[in-house]
C-alpha cells in the first residue's frame, strides 16, 4: 500500500485549481473556482467571506470529507486527488482518521455519555496506551476538568465546544480544521475559543485551518485568506 506516513511527514497542503462543480437539475453551480494555496505546517489560517463564498467547500476538500470536480491536492508533496496516483478511499479513511481532527458548528457529542466518554470516543477504534492519561491531559488543559463526569445537556455551550475541541485533539492530529467553530456561541464564549485555538496554535505547532464570519475571530489567526465567488485571495 503506497500511502502517506502520517506521523512523519509535515503537515502542509497544496492546492492547484481546485474546483468543485455542484449540478441541481440542469443548473451547474460553481462552488469552487480554479483555487491555488499552499499551507505550511503550523500554520493558523482562517477563511473568512460571505455565505456562498465557498469557504466550507474548500475546507471539505483540504480536509479529504469531499472530493473535487478537478484540480489537485497535495499533502507534503504526495498527490491526494488529481494528477500522479491519487489516495484510494481506504488510504483517505485512515487519513482523516490519523491526521485530520475536525471541528463544527455543530458540537455533535452524544448526549448519554459524559464529557470524558465523549472525548475518549475515538479511542475506542485505536489500541493506543494510557488512553485515560491522554484524555485527562486534554481536558485539563481546557479547562474543563471539573466537568469530566457531566452529561453535555448539564454543560455551557462553550464548554461544549472545550469538549469537542478535545474530542478532535485526542488521536493527537496533525491538523485541526474548524469549521465555524463559534457560530452557536455569543460573543465572550467565542472569544474565549479563539483564544483557546489561538494559544494550541502557538504552544504547540498544531496547524489550524478555521472558517469563520467572524472578523475578530478571523484576526486571531495569523494569515487571513478571503473568499469570493468561490475564489481566495490572501487578505
Amino acid at each position: 500500500m503506497d500511502a502517506i506516513q502520517t506521523q512523519q511527514r509535515p503537515a502542509s497542503l497544496e492546492a492547484r485549481d481546485l474546483t468543485r462543480v455542484y449540478r441541481r437539475g440542469s443548473e451547474e453551480i460553481r462552488a469552487l473556482d480554479g483555487v491555488s494555496l499552499r499551507l505550511d505546517r503550523g500554520e493558523f489560517v482562517s477563511f473568512m467571506g460571505p455565505s456562498g463564498s465557498g469557504k466550507t467547500t474548500l475546507v471539505n476538500l483540504l480536509g479529504c470529507l469531499d472530493n473535487p470536480t478537478s484540480g489537485t491536492l497535495s499533502l507534503a508533496g504526495r498527490p491526494i486527488f488529481g494528477e500522479g496516483k491519487p489516495l484510494g478511499e481506504r488510504d483517505l479513511t485512515r487519513i482523516r482518521r490519523e491526521l485530520f481532527g475536525y471541528i463544527f458548528q455543530n458540537f455533535y457529542l452524544i448526549p448519554t455519555l459524559t464529557v470524558r466518554e465523549n472525548v475518549a470516543l475515538p479511542l475506542a477504534f485505536y489500541r493506543k496506551p494510557d488512553v485515560d492519561g491522554e484524555v485527562d491531559r486534554l481536558l485539563g488543559m481546557l479547562g474543563i476538568s471539573h466537568r469530566m463526569n457531566h452529561l453535555p445537556g448539564q454543560i455551557s455551550g462553550g464548554e461544549m465546544q472545550r469538549v469537542a475541541i478535545a474530542r478532535a485533539l485526542v488521536n493527537r492530529p496533525e491538523i485541526l480544521l474548524a469549521d465555524e467553530p463559534t457560530g452557536n456561541l455569543d460573543t465572550k464564549r467565542s472569544g474565549e475559543i479563539g483564544d483557546v485555538l489561538k494559544d494550541l496554535n502557538e504552544r504547540t505547532g498544531l496547524t489550524i485551518i478555521m472558517v469563520t464570519h467572524n472578523p475578530d475571530l478571523g484576526r486571531l489567526a495569523k494569515r487571513q485568506i478571503v473568499m469570493r465567488d468561490g475564489q481566495a485571495y490572501d487578505n
